[in-house]
């Protein structure tokens, strides 16, 4: 938020919009982050709303909204809320009616009147004061101000827009009975006079105004600045003498000014902003500038008869700037007239004065649940709420969960609430929970007794219980979150960044009306209240639904028998795609409801289960820690979403006991040794092996591993120049844990056999061949030119600049010249594949190079930074050194690219797409945005793409692959699917694939799987309406089935029926199945409502949990 003293720039005042015609309002008030849209247009710009995601929040405990900051706009957030917090300027605006404002529904029409900003004001007000939301948008407002997104960034202050705003609204109002609306509330009058001394002649000026600006500097408070203002005179004499028009000659006067009528609600700005002449610069005043909660102007007014409590002001709102003056924030603290919000605070833990019949009482309150559970149902509505929210509100109220403080007496929460059902009655489902008649009205008496020593609780849903004057209910209102405060607070607000900047004050006696408290509903036109209500209704809609789809975990069930243990870890004894299974389940559920799940599924488990959360390590699958407490929800237990979870008998797998927890865990070392000959002897050359050892295992493992007796271990460190060395570890700590040494995955460790030749030699803890320290790239020719040398060895360090070994190479080639210009350095991996070419600039250590590798010196030059090397290849089955190489710009879109990888693979025709190969050289997720760039996507250098013949569907269709599944096996002759990439079909286009147990194809034994053809269809289209397609294919004439009915619908994974689609009526969407999928269709003899407990595969035990085969890789 940034602050000016200078104005606001341009405004056109118009409080109505005739439709036709556009008007700016506030000009370029507002600066707001761009992304920020509206249901309204003004003029030739056009905004796009953001289409929110998430529902916004329910209001927390104090029952109030604030105000969302759209990016820059905390001072308009700060003086809404002080508008919103005066119940007299918010019900007099709720009083105007359609007839005078008209309504949003009129805004297109030719000849309406519409006042935007004022319809907008009155809804903003019904959300801060009904809508269950934490904090109300001013989107549409400042679209009615005329804000749009390239408004240009300006400065702007609150005590200005205080005005400025006030002037638009009246200007709006004008024509309608509150076109005196600003004149009634906050209008006053100053009068200036002038006495000469000699005739004793008064001369008087009267001025309007709407806000009193008082001085901060050098004033100690706000009585100081009011008393220089209308108490002191001003002498004119001397040499500065007046002119008196009765006199009509130049004499002593005095001037004075007073407080002449004064307005019911009474704005003060504080002057905390000043120039510094000398440093020609502005600063902000932070001494200390006190103000009174409540204050009588009787001194600095007129003297008249009126009764003294006319005069009195009590303070209701505090607009507070933090910062400087050329920037900040703004929030506010404002007195909850009407005791609308819940205003509370915990009680402090400790007090000095706190008798110990006191602390008796508190701990046996705190002991009791039964009276903490009723005291929070009866502050709900209805005496009604969820059980998962009763937790949480648990939870806030005594500072820690049920589990923790009282299940181990008292059980889970819902068996406690069974065990109380003369006082607690939970509904058929167990999901909500309510108190009974005769439990409400004791809970009630134990509530108004007990809730003391629990809480202080001073809330405006018990009016009665603070009815004294003294208690006011006072908040920090921070853009979107609020806070109580005490009174005292205030004072903090005296002095300093952080300090008062505004400050409103009301009559005191202005009464408020008995049904206006605690009553957000007063005032509010029907027509509000009953838009507030639907919103309310379709918030809790959409709530629920967001609830419901937030609550499911995506969790990977690894099943043991299908697991062996060798190396470490744990290893799938066939394939990932038998051993590991999908599962959606809802994390409110316990782990017991887990467990039966999984027992459901699982009919050939016997003996125990135990689950135990698992993690892909380098060396495979581990298992850390085993889940216990099956009353524990999921999220009780912190499971992630997508976790890995073991299924086995907490014991062993294949007859192995299983090492658990992350002491034990397996890493991956790298062991460098020196190679053993044909004849058993050591060769000068060193090799590199895999190992696995436990993170606990002693470092001296190694040489065991290696049958060394006798040997020395150094581990890779690097030195402060950056360069890599090899460490010695003392013989003493050969007896240290893998992770005491520091080892990690990956790490590289070298070790010397005490038997090697003395040409490896250790001298100064650093590892060296020959006499020479291993500081070496090997640059083989590879530009198809003859040399004496086939590769060479250039010397060089981590600070070597890839150009300078490139150039060297070409020399000890003795190559021709003309290569420096035209020719890269490509690393070599270990399978002798050529990677991607090293950028001339880069150094050794920022290319990644390791000393001793090989770098291949290829014709062609490096890609610049602005381009791209990729390999790509035709078809997902992908040979290595079958790749082509392709070199384009970053900013060239799928589209391009995959017309210049067509024309270089000498590939015609339209119906080809690009998929970007994964890790495990597989076909990935095709790139769908055909005009989006490559640097978008995020495809870098070195990645692979392939091209995959079939034109992917347009947006929002899936390309549909069809085969008919026949238990039995197949009769006829059927094609085979033309684009099958994976396995080989049987002659006549049948697939057959043995089943596997925990597989579907264990129900009918072999797998036959018959080709029908293709469909494009909608992914709004349900199962049902797929399975009526499919029949249309002119392959599946050949098959007689009475309707769509008498089909189940399978997808196909791992060439066998993988997933059920179970629910005809479900759109396709919902599964997820991918822009291009496989579906089969399995005839039945009759038609089948498939219920939940019909599909051992499918496995759907009730809301949020779906079980499917999945292909998952370590």
């Amino acid at each position: 938020m940034f602050l000016s003293n200078v104005g606001l720039g341009r405004l056109v005042v118009l409080g109505f919009r005739q439709v036709g015609s556009s008007f700016r309002m506030f000009g370029d008030l507002f600066e707001e982050d761009y992304s920020s849209v509206s249901n309204y247009q003004y003029g030739k710009e056009k905004k796009l709303k953001t289409k929110a995601l998430e529902p916004p929040a329910p209001r927390e405990f104090t029952n109030l909204s604030g105000i969302r900051n759209q990016g820059g706009t905390c001072y308009l957030n700060s003086l809404l809320q002080t508008l919103h917090f005066t119940p007299e300027f918010r019900e007099a605006l709720f009083s105007l009616g359609p007839e005078e404002l008209g309504s949003f529904e009129d805004k297109d029409k030719p000849d309406a009147k519409v006042r935007i900003i004022p319809l907008q004001l009155q809804r903003l007000f019904a959300q801060l004061l009904l809508l269950d939301q934490d904090a109300a948008s001013t989107e549409d407002l400042t679209d009615s101000f005329g804000w749009t997104s390239n408004e240009e960034m300006r400065q702007h202050d609150v005590q200005e827009l205080n005005r400025i705003l006030f002037s638009a609204l009246e200007t709006s109002l004008v024509g309608t009975s509150g076109h005196d609306l600003i004149n009634r509330l906050y209008h006053g009058t100053v009068v200036n006079q002038v006495v000469c001394k000699e005739c004793k002649n008064v001369s008087e000026k009267q001025e309007d105004f709407l806000d009193l600006t008082v001085a901060v500097k050098n004033v100690s408070g706000l009585e100081d600045a009011l008393w220089t203002m209308y108490i002191e005179e001003e002498v004119f004499d001397c040499d500065n003498l007046y002119h008196c028009g009765t006199c009509d000659r130049l004499v002593k006067a005095t001037k004075s000014a007073k407080l002449r009528k004064l307005p019911p609600f009474l704005t003060v700005s504080l002057l905390r902003f000043n120039f510094d002449f000398v440093k020609r610069e502005r600063y902000k005043e932070t001494s200390c500038y006190t103000f009174p909660v409540r204050i009588n102007l009787k001194p600095f007014c007129e003297q008249s008869d009126s009764d003294d409590l006319e005069y009195v002001y009590d303070l209701f709102s505090v607009i507070i700037h933090k910062g400087g003056c050329y920037g900040g924030h703004y929030h506010v603290y404002i007195k909850d007239v009407d005791h609308l919000g819940n205003w509370q605070f915990q009680e402090e833990k400790s007090k000095p004065d706190v008798t110990l019949k006191d602390l008796q009482n508190e701990e046996e309150i705190d002991d009791d649940p039964l009276i903490i559970l009723k005291a929070i149902l009866l502050q709900e509505e209805n005496n009604v709420i969820p059980v998962d929210q009763l937790g949480q509100k648990l939870l806030k109220k005594i500072g820690t969960s049920w589990n923790k403080k009282y299940r181990k007496q008292c059980g889970p929460l819902r068996k406690f609430l069974q065990l109380h059902s003369q006082i607690f009655l939970l509904s058929s489902d167990e999901s909500t929970v309510s108190l009974l008649k005769n439990g409400s009205l004791q809970a009630e008496s134990d509530f108004q007794r007990n809730d003391q020593h629990i809480f202080k609780t001073l809330t405006s849903e018990s009016p009665g219980l603070n009815d004294r004057p003294s208690c006011s209910h006072w908040f920090d209102i921070n853009d979107s979150k609020v806070q109580p405060i005490k009174e005292k607070d205030i004072e903090r607000q005296f002095q300093g960044k952080e300090s008062a900047y505004m400050l409103f004050y009301r009559k005191s006696q202005l009464q408020r009306p008995p049904e206006a408290r605690a009553n957000p509903r007063y005032g509010i036109p029907c027509h509000l209240l009953n838009e507030m209500d639907a919103a309310n209704i379709e918030l809790q809609t959409k709530r629920a639904e967001w609830d419901s789809t937030n609550s499911n975990l995506e969790l990977r069930l690894h099943l043991g028998p299908h697991y062996h243990f060798f190396n470490g870890a744990l290893h799938p004894v066939v394939s990932q795609a038998e051993s590991v299974w999908d599962l959606t389940f809802d994390k409110r559920k316990t782990l017991g409801d887990l467990r039966q799940s999984i027992f459901q599924l699982l009919e050939f488990w016997e003996g125990d289960m135990v689950l135990s959360v698992a993690k892909f390590v380098p060396a495979g699958l581990h298992v850390y820690q085993m889940l216990d407490g099956d009353d524990l929800t999921l999220c009780e237990l912190e499971i992630a979403d997508g976790e890995d979870l073991f299924v086995w008998n907490g014991v062993e797998v294949g007859g192995i006991p299983i090492p658990t927890g992350s002491d034990c865990e397996p890493l991956l070392l790298h062991v460098l040794h020196l190679a053993t000959s044909s004849e058993g002897g050591r060769c000068p050359r060193l090799v590199e092996s895999p190992h696995v050892f436990p993170s606990n295992a002693e470092v001296g493992a190694v040489l065991t591993a290696l049958a060394v007796p006798v040997g020395v271990l150094f581990i890779s460190a690097t030195d402060p120049a950056g360069e890599e060395d090899w460490v010695a570890i003392p013989e003493e700590d050969l007896k240290k844990t893998f992770r005491e040494q520091g080892l990690r995955n990956q790490s590289s460790v070298l070790v010397q056999d005490s038997s090697d030749d003395n040409s490896s030699l250790l001298t100064q803890g650093k590892w060296f061949t020959g006499m020479n320290e291993i500081s070496w790239l090997q640059v083989q020719n590879l530009c198809e030119l003859e040399s004496e040398e086939k590769q060479v060895k250039v010397s060089a360090t981590v600070n070597t600049v890839v150009f300078d070994i490139r150039i060297k190479a070409i020399k000890e080639l003795k190559l021709m010249k003309e290569l420096a210009e035209n020719s890269c350095l490509r690393p070599i991996d270990r399978n002798g594949k050529l990677l991607r070419p090293v950028p001339d600039s880069y150094t050794v250590k920022e290319a990644e190079l390791k000393m001793g590798s090989s770098l291949g010196l290829c014709p062609g030059k490096a890609p610049t930074s602005s381009q791209l090397f990729l390999f790509f290849t035709v078809g997902s089955d992908v040979q290595p050194g079958t790749e082509m190489e392709i070199i384009v710009e970053e900013t060239v879109s799928v589209r391009d690219c995959l017309k210049l990888m067509l024309e270089k693979s000498g590939l015609l025709g339209d119906t080809w797409h690009l998929r970007k190969m994964d890790w495990c050289y597989e076909a990935g997720e095709p790139l769908c945005e055909e005009d989006a760039t490559l640097r978008e996507l995020m495809i870098c250098s070195g990645d692979t793409l392939l091209l995959i013949e079939g034109k992917l569907p347009p947006p929002g269709f899936l390309k549909v692959s069809v085969w008919w599944y026949q238990p039995g096996g197949p009769t006829g002759h059927w094609k085979s699917h033309p684009d099958q990439m994976h396995g080989t079909p049987s002659p006549g286009g049948v697939w057959r694939a043995a089943s596997t147990q925990g597989a579907p194809g264990d129900l009918h034994g072999e797998v036959s799987l018959l080709y029908l053809g293709d469909l494009e269809i909608s992914e709004d289209a349900t199962v049902a309406e797929l399975k009526s397609q499919a029949m249309t294919l002119s392959s599946s004439s050949e098959r007689v089935v009475p309707s769509p009915a008498f089909l189940r619908a399978w997808t196909v994974e791992g060439r066998r029926p993988g997933r059920l689609l179970r629910v005809n009526r479900q759109p396709l969407k919902e599964y997820k199945l991918g822009r291009k999928t496989e579906i089969c269709l399995e005839p039945l003899q009759k038609e089948e409502n498939l219920g939940i407990t019909n599909s051992k595969v499918a496995a759907v035990w009730g809301p949020g949990v779906l079980l499917q085969p999945c292909r998952t890789f370590p």
